[in-house]
């Protein structure tokens, strides 16, 4: 079955993280996306190694498959031309140039609207293209202390630590695809595109949620607390006898059943713990209490009696074992693609179930411009054209 966006086109004039994750995702919907590269280096994730597959960076194999990819010099007259044929033939069009880039190469929106004027334009960026920080550069780990996320995070009295992914250039590439979904279709009512964008900064402002409003309310700030939560306890790790497991006990109903399926009747009407309120309010003693507990048992009996109970846990898996589950299995989240140097490959799959117009892996992550003569002669470029094109290092 055809993908949800099939007939969609996408250039891609984007690299590194947040916008290749986004230009992935439609790709993998259907949408037919031509990724630009510069000549001779490519992507700069492409000399993100180890680990690498094949001669292929891990990095760059993770965000780009589906797409075709071609190579221009877009610091050439040719190249910037070739850009607007190009814009000319597709609907979206996602870059994260630094602001002002895309202006001084010519490809500004105002100019590429002119050619195309159903193009949805999409911008990512690091602080946003307007206001008194738009020209600073930024990296998920900069934007993770900077947005806050590094301040709730890790053990108390520990050192800041960031999440163990870029979350924020991933929540990021999730919005922009989400803008550009938004815009395609406000176009089929308005016949017109539109200019999109996206920032590391709103994104992972917008993620604060719950811990910002409690800010907005009362002024508070809040610090870390490991894995555990600010609003519920007992909810976080739990030391066992031979490892670590998860106990998530987000009511009192739970916390009742959990205190009976472990024999811990002493601290289910226990004043200091009876209510979430109260939980929270003593939740070092109460840690301090189970942990006295599960530090004597072992994993798998912790989690027997709970799953019994009906009270959310669980083990504390790492990423192989995680790939390797027989949910994520089942569910379809590995797949294979064929690639030109490393053969059979495995990658992650599609994570949305559409019963009509599923997602799909189609095409593995191109090689450096491996599709730059299919792209360019669809353009009309004769083989002359094109070798005179490398000659002069615009592709």
């Amino acid at each position: 079955m055809a993908g949800a966006l099939e007939g969609i086109r996408v250039l891609e004039l984007s690299r590194t993280l947040a916008g290749p994750f986004c230009s992935m995702l439609l790709a993998d919907m259907g949408a037919q996306v031509i990724k630009v590269e510069q000549p001779g280096v490519g992507d700069e994730t492409r000399g993100y190694k180890p680990p690498e597959w094949g001669g292929e960076s891990c990095y760059y194999l993770s965000l780009n498959r589906n797409k075709k990819g071609i190579t221009l010099n877009l610091k050439t007259e040719e190249g910037r031309q070739i850009v607007k044929q190009l814009v000319s033939q597709v609907d979206v069009l996602i870059e994260n140039f630094r602001t002002g880039t895309m202006e001084k190469f010519g490809l500004g929106y105002e100019v590429l609207k002119e050619i195309n004027p159903r193009l949805v334009y999409c911008a990512v960026s690091g602080f946003g293209r307007t206001g008194p920080m738009k020209d600073e550069p930024a990296y998920d780990l900069l934007m993770q202390a900077f947005g806050g996320l590094m301040s709730v995070t890790g053990e108390p009295g520990r050192p800041p630590v960031k999440v163990g992914f870029s979350v924020v250039d991933l929540t990021t590439g999730l919005y922009a695809a989400l803008g550009i979904m938004l815009a395609l279709l406000a176009r089929e009512k308005t016949g017109r595109g539109q200019y999109v964008e996206a920032s590391l900064l709103q994104a992972i402002v917008s993620l604060q949620t719950y811990l910002a409003q409690g800010v907005l309310a009362t002024g508070k700030i809040p610090g870390r607390l490991g894995s555990a939560h600010p609003n519920v306890a007992p909810y976080q790790v739990f030391e066992t006898q031979d490892g670590y497991i998860i106990i998530a006990v987000p009511n009192d109903w739970l916390w009742k059943k959990m205190c009976d399926a472990l024999g811990l009747d002493h601290l289910k009407e226990h004043p200091k713990f009876a209510i979430n309120a109260d939980r929270v309010k003593n939740r070092e003693e109460l840690v301090a209490l189970m942990s006295d507990y599960t530090r004597t048992k072992t994993s798998a009996e912790i989690l027997a009696k709970l799953k019994e109970a009906g009270v959310p846990s669980g083990p504390i898996y790492n990423i192989a074992e995680v790939l390797s589950h027989p949910q994520v299995v089942h569910l379809g989240m590995i797949q294979e693609v064929p690639h030109p140097t490393i053969g059979t490959m495995k990658v992650l799959g599609i994570p949305i179930i559409m019963s009509e117009t599923p997602g799909s892996v189609r095409m593995a992550p191109p090689l450096l411009g491996q599709h730059t003569v299919e792209v360019l002669s669809g353009l009309g470029y004769s083989e002359e054209d094109i070798n005179e094109l490398k000659k002069k290092g615009v592709i």
